[in-house]
């Protein structure tokens, strides 16, 4: 069961990130801005939001503690003279054991850090034509699922790949959560293919609002990525979605919704446990 409450706005914001930070953080925080005045009440950002490296060594010289991280410090600010609740997309912070983490992190309105959420799928594969990922050579995988209360919803984090893997969005269902998040940087070639497909899946099969904010275009070092940043009602239907070029989309969202898309295919009540084949 969820507690039903008010509903709000929310924004997703679709971003060109490139390497330089300083340009990054000034175009983060218009788009901020101006989701703001149009009424928004949270705002969501893509994956690597503010800095999306060439190469992994990049990734790692300008990688930071979360407390000591330029990137982290200049989102609160921006949430906090804003006065919204932030999805920060992530943000690669350094490790205590020499990696970087994928973080994602949920500011509120007087800037302070509410909730972090660590990416736990790594993306390592290797797609025809395209060239090799290996996320986990430079990123230590997270192990915990968070949740998130905001003041109308309660949030399910994720990032990017994790998407793919549906036993983290029932656990967050399971948890309460009756909003999921999926800021993202897809490639491409597979945002083609499984983007809304895997959206529309997530949000259904949980009856969960779905809010994935994107990546578009191409970046340092030659990446692609797919754009196309969605919102989806807990009943599949796409709210808005963004194109190929950076940009905001926005939607009301009603947590009486999910209650309702719930009531009508209760499937977190049907659950049952079962045996796996030897």
């Amino acid at each position: 069961m969820i507690v039903v409450s008010s509903p709000f706005r929310a924004a997703c914001i679709q971003l060109n990130a490139g390497n330089d930070l300083s340009a990054n953080i000034t175009e983060v925080a218009a788009q901020i801005g101006a989701a703001a005045a149009d009424g928004a009440h949270f705002i969501a950002l893509p994956e690597n939001a503010l800095f999306m490296p060439a190469s992994a060594a990049e990734a790692r010289a300008h990688a930071k503690p979360e407390d000591e991280h330029l990137a982290v410090a200049a989102l609160s600010d921006t949430a906090s003279a804003a006065g919204v609740w932030l999805l920060a997309g992530t943000v690669a912070v350094a490790v205590d054991d020499g990696r970087l983490a994928n973080r994602s992190l949920v500011i509120g309105p007087d800037g302070s850090v509410t909730a972090r959420y660590d990416k736990i799928h790594m993306f390592d594969v290797d797609l025809a034509g395209e060239r090799a990922y290996r996320e986990s050579e430079t990123y230590r995988p997270g192990e915990a699922a968070v949740t998130v209360d905001l003041p109308w919803i309660r949030l399910g984090l994720s990032v990017c790949y994790d998407v793919r893997f549906p036993g983290l969005y029932r656990a967050l269902a399971q948890s309460g959560a009756s909003m999921l998040a999926v800021p993202s940087a897809f490639t491409a070639a597979t945002g083609k293919a499984h983007w809304h497909t895997l959206l529309r899946a997530r949000a259904i099969e949980n009856a969960c609002y779905v809010i994935a904010p994107a990546q578009c275009g191409v970046h340092p070092g030659g990446r692609q990525t797919f754009g196309h940043a969605m919102i989806v009602s807990p009943w599949g239907e796409i709210l808005a979605e963004a194109g190929e070029i950076p940009g905001r989309i926005e939607a009301q969202i009603n947590p009486a919704e999910v209650a309702e898309a719930r009531r009508r295919i209760p499937v977190l009540d049907q659950e049952r446990p079962f045996t796996t084949p030897g």
